[in-house]
Order: structure tokens, then sequence, then C-alpha cells
């Protein structure tokens, strides 16, 4: 069988007319929706000119804990962004994980605050085990967990802090905003944090459910991690697998765009590549491991979550099999069916909707964000060049959609300098 009677036997069977439709209609139908649902969110819970932070009856007691290996480039701006925090009763946990760096050193000056306890451990462990270390220490029945790199804006904790007067409230994670805009890559990452993060989480929480809290900042009821068996070391994405334990066990999950804490992104291709990998992977071991939700009518409501999840990733998969067969194709001299180098009615639409999605979560956080607009420019490399990239590590990582997580902690792997982690 030659190459040109392969392709045109695959191009003309049913799978591939099913992957045409299916990769066509799936970013429709998302974009209109999550469009609309996150502009509901921000009809119901956003007013136009929001009001100052409500205080709850007396201010509870927070634990701030920072995780850190080999931090030492940005933890010291981070702790002191912590430090000024307008909240009356707070204190700080830093746990060092088997640092080979000069984190600790960075630290030194910032130790002498009554408020700051540092925690060192010898052996680099991974991330879960260092909160996990760590939760017993803590005073507060409210944690924050804040990533190394994380700038909490001072007002965070006044927005955060109220939902936890509702008795069933878990978690609530904050909106997390780009800091470092110096590179192109890292100016994607901000439309993407606002157009698809942050409006994603709004239409998740209309659904009831959404896929993960953020592992840069969010406020956890100490209580409610223990009950689920706290982080699940295992588990390259500590952050998603307990939101999914905690909804499992009918604890609330929200979001709160409000609470802006400004992060540090990956600079290079590189460091971007080893994020989302590591991202995809542990989706794919979260949607294995909690598949049983599935046969279980009370937990109804996580349906949706794992429908998104499972649909995103074959969609992926149908856009790379897809672009790779219209490669070969064009390679060969075999014009494809259902791809034209000149953009048709779908890719018009598709490329229409996926803008008119980034520059509405752009346009709604741009009240957090004043500067987001400045990137909107680079949005049409969104569909032209980022799809192609996160959809790439999606297929790479779907092995771990079948494979059983291991028993060995995650460990750390932080690049900090140069490209981010």
């Amino acid at each position: 069988m030659t190459i040109e009677s392969f392709l045109y036997d695959v191009q003309h069977s049913r799978l591939y007319w099913w992957a045409l439709v299916y990769f066509a209609a799936y970013p429709i139908a998302t974009s209109i929706m999550w469009i609309t649902t996150a502009w509901l969110f921000r009809l119901r819970w956003e007013e136009a000119d929001p009001p100052a932070p409500p205080h709850p009856e007396g201010w509870p007691t927070v634990t701030v804990l920072v995780p850190a290996h080999n931090e030492e480039a940005v933890i010291r701006r981070a702790l002191t962004a912590v430090l000024a925090m307008d909240y009356p009763d707070l204190e700080v946990i830093v746990v060092d994980d088997g640092s080979t760096d000069r984190t600790v050193d960075a630290l030194v000056s910032l130790i002498a605050n009554s408020r700051i306890r540092l925690v060192r451990k010898v052996t680099n462990e991974g991330k879960a085990l260092a909160l996990n270390d760590a939760l017993p220490l803590a005073r507060g029945e409210l944690v924050l967990i804040l990533d190394a790199d994380a700038e909490p804006a001072p007002d965070m904790l006044h927005w955060l802090v109220p939902h936890f007067q509702h008795a069933r409230v878990a978690a609530v994670t904050g909106n997390p905003r780009v800091r470092n805009t110096e590179s192109f890559i890292a100016r994607l990452q901000a439309i993407e944090f606002s157009s698809i993060v942050s409006l994603l989480r709004r239409s998740q929480r209309i659904w009831g459910r959404i896929t993960t809290v953020s592992g840069v900042v969010t406020l956890l009821r100490r209580s409610a991690v223990l009950d689920v068996g706290g982080f699940s070391p295992n588990m390259p994405t500590e952050d998603i697998e307990l939101t999914w334990k905690l909804q499992k066990r009918f604890y609330d999950v929200r979001y709160e765009p409000r609470a802006i804490c400004w992060m540090t992104v990956p600079l290079s291709y590189k460091g971007l590549w080893h994020q989302r990998l590591r991202w995809s992977r542990g989706l794919m071991q979260v949607m294995r491991k909690h598949a049983d939700i599935l046969a279980h009518w009370r937990l109804r409501r996580m349906w949706p979550v794992f429908a998104e999840s499972f649909l995103s990733t074959m969609w992926a998969l149908c856009f790379v099999s897809l672009t790779s067969i219209w490669g070969v194709s064009y390679a060969v001299g075999m014009p494809p069916v259902g791809a034209s180098p000149i953009p048709n009615l779908w890719g018009m639409t598709i490329g229409t909707l996926c803008l008119l999605q980034l520059v509405v979560g752009a346009l709604i956080d741009r009240r957090y964000d004043q500067s987001i607009l400045r990137f909107y420019p680079y949005a049409v490399w969104y569909p032209i060049l980022y799809w192609m990239f996160l959809a790439m590590a999606t297929v790479i990582a779907l092995p771990y959609l079948i494979r059983r997580p291991g028993h060995d902690p995650v460990t750390w792997t932080t690049q900090r300098a140069g490209s981010g982690s």
C-alpha cells in the first residue's frame, strides 16, 4: 500500500469524518458556553463598582503556608508582599523542602519577624508532603496556600475569608495575575489566565463544581483538607486532586475573582512546556483515579467537570492527529480532505469565537488588571500557535489516562532562573 492510498483510505473513513466534525464543533460550542456562563457569573457576583470587602464576624486566624524548593530568586519578594497584607491575625509558615540553592539565606532577615516560622526539610519530598507536614503546625483553621513566587494584593484575604462563614465551604481560590510580562510567551499566558482560566472558573461556578483550585493561591479549611486525607504526594498536580476529593465529599469549592495575587510565569518555551506537560499528566491521573464518579448518581454534579476535562482531551487528540494527517498529505502533494490553507467558514467561525472569548475574558478582568488589554493584540497568536503547543502536551500525557499513579512522592523540579517553573 502506498502512502497516497493509505491517506485516501484514512480521509474517507467514518472515523475521520467524525473527528472533523468534532474538531470544528467543540471549540464553537465551548466558546459560546464559556462566554455566556462567565457573563452570568459576572452579573450575579461581580458588581460594576465592587464595594469594600465585607468583614466577617471577628477575623479568624489565617495561617499562610509557603512551600519552597530552590526559590531564592523570588521568595523574599513574595514574603514581603505576604507580610504587607492587611489582615489582623496572620501567621506565616515557610517550608523549605530540601533546597540546594540559597533559599534559606534569602529569608534570614525576614525570619526575625515574629509572624514567620521556618520549617527545614533536608530531603526534597515534593510540594504535597511539604504541605502535609506543615498542616499540623498551623494555628489557624483557615490555611492560605501560596506558591513561593506569589505576591498577594493587600486586601486579598478580605475577599477570601468571608466565604468561610458558610460551613460547607472548604476552599476558595483567588485570581492569579501574571506579573512578569516581559516576553512574548508570558504575554500569551497573561491573556490565557484572563480569557481561559478565569473565564472557565467563572463558568464552572455556574455549574456548581470546578476542575481545580489554583495551586498559586487558595484559602482552605484545614479540617476539610484533613477529612479527605490531605494532599496526595503521588499526584503531579496535588491542587487538582484535592479539588476533586473535596467535591466528592460534597464540600463547596469557590472562585473569588476579586482576590488578586500576582505570580511569575515561565518566560521560555522550555519552561512552559515542562509546566504544561506536568499539568496535563496530573489531570489525566486525576480523571483515571476519580472515574468512579460516573457510576454514582449522588456525584452527578461532578459529571460536567469530568466531561469537560475528557472532551477537551479528545479535542486535543483530534487537533494533533488531523494536523499531522494534513501535513503529510501536503508533503506528498495530495490536498487533504476537509482542510484548506485559505480560511473557510468553519475556520473563520472558530477563530472569531476564540478571539471573542479572549476579549470578553480580558474585559471582565480589566478591573483587576488594568494592563491586560495592552496584550490583546497577542491574542491572534493564541489559536494559531498556543493551541497546538498545549494540544501536543495533552497528547503526550495521554498514557497517564490509563496508567496507575505510582506510590513514590512527586518531587520538585523548580527551574525559576530565566524560565519560571
